[in-house]
């Protein structure tokens, strides 16, 4: 399902929202679009502080999504053990970790050649 660039756009800002409504940490935006392997236009990634915390940013994110424009995820992993949840939007995909993981698995330079957007919290 191939969105247009103002319903993803829209998406990106929700789910943003619902991360930052639960105090996730560290948030930030991939911009994947001229990148010719890409998997999608943008990843957005951020870290909760526990597996609890983790979970709660993942409901955020759906709860914000699907109450505005009534979106679903086409696929989720992770939810199980809470150390990093993928929400697969299709054309964005948002990853939740816990900070060790993110850590480990490091996607921001996996994906260096992404223009990246940090979100500025209070």
């Amino acid at each position: 399902m191939v969105k247009n660039k103002n319903s993803i756009n829209k998406l990106v800002n929700l789910i943003v929202e619902g991360i930052v409504d639960i105090k996730g940490k560290d948030v930030k935006v991939l911009d994947l679009r001229d990148i010719d392997s890409a998997v999608c236009d943008y990843f957005i990634i951020c870290n909760g502080t526990s597996n609890t915390h983790v979970n709660a940013i993942v409901n955020s994110i759906q709860k914000t999504v699907n109450e505005s424009i009534h979106d679903k995820p086409w696929h989720i992993e992770g939810t199980e053990n809470g150390e990093w949840v993928l929400l697969d939007y299709v054309n964005v995909v948002a990853h939740v970790f816990q900070k060790h993981i993110r850590d480990y698995y490091d996607i921001e330079s996996l994906w260096g050649d992404a223009k990246l957007i940090s979100i500025e919290q209070d």
